[in-house]
């Protein structure tokens, strides 16, 4: 049985939001080369793909983070996925911008976020969990309590654990590097040697980097 993580993931290979390209790695801006360039703002522009995102975005908050009070978007790319799952939820939507304002009030959460409200911070992807535990920073610095992350996809790196574990809080994704890579093969997306490559990928970026790089 075809499951949410593997119908989101479809999406994104069908419309070209994740891109694998395992013989011809692309370079981050951290200088890393990388077999897999990730675009989630594509989703917004397919009403299909994000009505699947927020209704397993919408799933994952009512199981594992249920008593929540606000639902928090990370500018700019996490905002519209916050939208959709506050309007399912029926709960108060805030944003926060990447740093305060630089006029006016100086603020850098938009929206009313009241002392004490319990949070679900939404983003797009994590890759090692920076910008979402910046904007989790925020929101607490504001009065708000982030009980949880949730994002469309993760690229489930060992770095990303080991930040939210640091954090000592829990993160939730749609889908995943693992789900989406196995359904990739199985949609003729990728041959079984690529496969190979995507796998060795995940368990040491940086080595399969230097073997990698030009």
């Amino acid at each position: 049985m075809v499951g949410q993580l593997e119908i989101v993931a479809k999406n994104l290979l069908d419309i070209h939001a994740v891109t694998l390209q395992p013989d011809k790695p692309f370079t981050w801006a951290s200088g890393l080369h990388s077999p897999i360039y990730t675009d989630n703002r594509l989703t917004i522009s397919y009403p299909f793909v994000r009505r699947n995102i927020a209704v397993g975005m919408t799933e994952l908050i009512k199981h594992h983070l249920s008593d929540v009070d606000v639902i928090a978007g990370v500018a700019t790319a996490g905002i519209p996925h916050a939208a959709y799952v506050a309007e399912r939820l029926q709960k108060p939507l805030i944003y926060v911008r990447s740093k305060p304002k630089d006029h006016g009030r100086g603020k850098q959460i938009e929206g009313v976020l009241q002392e004490g409200q319990k949070v679900v911070v939404i983003d797009d992807l994590l890759s090692t969990g920076g910008s979402a535990l910046k904007a989790v920073k925020a929101v607490e610095e504001a009065g708000g309590k982030v009980i949880g992350v949730v994002a469309i996809f993760s690229y489930q790196l060992p770095a990303l654990d080991d930040n939210f574990k640091a954090a000592g809080l829990p993160y939730y994704t749609v889908t995943n590097y693992t789900t989406l890579i196995e359904t990739a093969k199985q949609n003729g997306f990728i041959s079984d040697e690529q496969l190979s490559s995507l796998h060795a990928w995940r368990k040491d970026p940086e080595q399969w980097s230097q073997t990698h790089g030009e």
